[in-house]
């Protein structure tokens, strides 16, 4: 449930847990302004830098990070990124936060963007994306100090505001200080509304030099400073088992084309590099991503596992990405999804929140009618999830200002050559040179790093298909449908309405040939899944009025992607998205490009290092020994 908010009489709003305002009389956006830009030098401290990160404790409603983003848009010297780190155990409800801003007109268009994206904040990180990518909030959901330590990057400005210090004293003791140290640099500037004598006393102990400055009235002061210990500060932020060096945009190299390698073109596209993009296939998407249509929903599980929070943040990514380069109803659709659990195995947890039935939820009576099934059938239905054309998708990242496409060009092999990177094809002739190599080949990925590759396995797939017939079309449900298989009913194609099947899961199969044994399981699956939908597309499979397709996914021993450096220094991987590339291939390109340019992560460290590939380092040590003691 959303924190409430208790709006008074002259508009002020109050917090009925602190018993406390979230802001004065004289206005929101006139304290973030005159005690938070201006007490860290915005905008001029920004000026002519590529990226800008402020930690913020106490989102509240909102207010500092539109002011923020205003001043941004408002500036010609701005950097290019943006990046926003807010964090917050309470949400307020999204009514809330664009009623705060009402009272300033030139908040309130930027008010309803956030409000539009302001929904399903679990506990854990949330990344909101705006202004085509250059301006990222990473909303952080929990108790500060957990959350704090959870940061790994070193902020330029930090915002610290909050109720005060007698009513939340927590947010203000001398751990949470220790923390937000921890997350700067020196001359990482400081702000606050607050003076208090303990506040100042605690931030001074930390590192930072801090002093009164003239307040906003009502209030007399405010706080100012930096932190400029008179120690060498010694901080490590670590996203895998090692760290890296921030890198500047330059040139790159993407090897792969399927939604895993346009995600990253894109992704570091938006960043400034240019990137050139290598295929063996004639067109791009012309591996698993050649998918005609596929399901973009998020995995549940009873204990909330790595794959289930991935996949929600996955899926948000998308979404945004969706909704900004694709046409919806032709490209995709933003239907919902119901999951039957075949297996009757509970997906949810038992104390799944309020902001978790934003995602996911029970299915209604009505739904399950809809899908022919009995209402005492196991099954979700997933609010944020849609079907999507995978190609167009990739089409879309590939558009993008920056990147440049050349197709049947197959790599055979890399080489070191005086800190830059030769990509060769089988005849040794060069395709390519680059700072920098992103490896997004799926299968094909493994043969290209050779020992210090992780495990990765080709999983071929085969998916039925038909056009709905003019004369009289097959009763199916209106929305898509997962579980042990999928439906997707109706997706408008060059040759008509058309259902889609699948998808087969054959193991260790690297060639994508049809076969009609698929056909007949794709079926048998449908049978379990949905009864009544089975039985209405039973000519279609008999008559022999069913079309395949088959592509070769690529997974990992865990059946995780596998994201980041590679043991060789400027390869970097993004692959092994299984079946779930549309939910991830987005949120794998910006964690790779947040590790990259040492940004705040779009997703808990927790989660980052869970695809790492370090993860698999001593499986690529064995190999590694058992090649060098076979050579000798």
């Amino acid at each position: 449930m959303a924190e409430p908010v208790r709006w008074q009489a002259d508009g002020t709003p109050r917090s009925p847990r602190f018993d406390d305002i979230y802001r004065s009389c004289s206005g929101g956006w006139e304290q973030a302004r005159h005690v938070f830009l201006q007490g860290c030098g915005l905008p001029q401290a920004w000026a002519g830098q590529y990226q800008w990160r402020i930690l913020e404790t106490g989102f509240g409603l909102g207010l500092n990070f539109l002011a923020t983003w205003q001043a941004w848009k408002a500036d010609p010297q701005r950097p290019h990124l943006l990046h926003y780190v807010s964090i917050e155990a309470w949400p307020v409800g999204a009514a809330d936060l664009l009623r705060a801003a009402e009272a300033s007109p030139e908040l309130l268009p930027l008010a309803r963007e956030l409000q539009a994206q302001w929904w399903g904040l679990l506990p854990g990180f949330h990344r909101l994306v705006f202004e085509g990518g250059r301006v990222l909030l990473t909303l952080c959901i929990g108790d500060v100090k957990a959350m704090l330590r959870e940061q790994q990057f070193e902020a330029d400005a930090l915002f610290l505001d909050g109720f005060s210090p007698q009513r939340n004293p927590e947010m203000w003791d001398q751990n949470t200080m220790k923390a937000l140290a921890r997350c700067c640099r020196r001359g990482t500037r400081v702000a606050s509304w607050t003076v208090a004598r303990e506040v100042r006393d605690r931030l001074a102990q930390c590192g930072f030099v801090v002093e009164k400055a003239p307040g906003l009235p009502p209030k007399r002061d405010c706080l100012r400073g930096e932190f400029n210990p008179h120690w060498a500060p010694k901080h490590t932020h670590r996203t895998g088992s090692g760290t890296t060096q921030a890198i500047a945009p330059g040139h790159c190299v993407v090897i792969g084309a399927g939604l895993a390698g346009a995600a990253v073109a894109g992704s570091l596209a938006r960043r400034g590099w240019q990137v050139r993009i290598l295929d063996a296939a004639e067109q791009p998407a012309g591996g698993a991503s050649g998918l005609p249509a596929g399901l973009l929903a998020p995995h549940v599980s009873p204990d909330d596992a790595v794959l289930s929070r991935l996949s929600r943040c996955g899926v948000r990514a998308t979404l945004q990405q969706a909704r900004a380069l694709l046409r919806e109803g032709l490209d995709w659709q933003p239907t919902g999804v119901l999951e039957h659990r075949v297996d009757a195995k509970p997906g949810l947890p038992a104390d799944w929140p309020e902001a978790g039935r934003a995602w996911s939820r029970p299915a209604s009576v009505q739904q399950l009618a809809q899908a022919g099934l009995a209402d005492d059938r196991l099954a979700y239905w997933h609010s944020r999830a849609a079907w999507v054309k995978p190609s167009r998708l990739v089409q879309a990242w590939l558009s993008q200002p920056g990147i440049q496409w050349q197709g049947s060009a197959k790599v055979a092999r890399l080489l070191a050559d005086e800190g830059r990177w030769r990509v060769l094809d089988a005849a040794g002739q060069e395709l390519a040179q680059a700072d920098l190599v992103v490896i997004a080949a799926g299968p094909a990925s493994a043969a290209l790093l050779g020992a210090a590759a992780p495990p990765l396995q080709a999983v071929r797939g085969q998916v039925s298909w038909a056009v709905h017939p003019p004369e009289q079309a097959p009763v199916l449900p209106a929305f898509p449908v997962n579980g042990q298989g999928s439906l997707i009913p109706a997706v408008p194609t060059e040759q008509g309405n058309t259902w889609f099947l699948g998808a087969s899961y054959e193991r260790d199969s690297a060639e994508p040939t049809l076969k009609e044994q698929d056909q007949t399981a794709n079926f048998w699956r449908l049978q379990s899944l949905l009864p009544a939908a089975a039985q209405s597309l039973e000519a279609a499979f008999s008559q022999g009025r069913v079309q395949a397709w088959a592509g070769v996914r690529c997974t990992s021993a865990d059946r995780l992607p596998v994201v980041g450096p590679t043991p060789l220094p400027g390869v970097w991987i993004c692959t092994a998205m299984g079946s779930r590339g549309l939910s991830l291939a987005a949120l794998c390109a910006e964690l790779l490009a947040a590790r990259l340019h040492q940004e705040p992560l779009p997703v808990a460290p927790k989660l980052a290092r869970a695809l790492a590939v370090e993860r698999f380092a001593a499986s690529i040590d064995r190999r590694s020994q058992t090649r060098t003691g076979a050579r000798a």
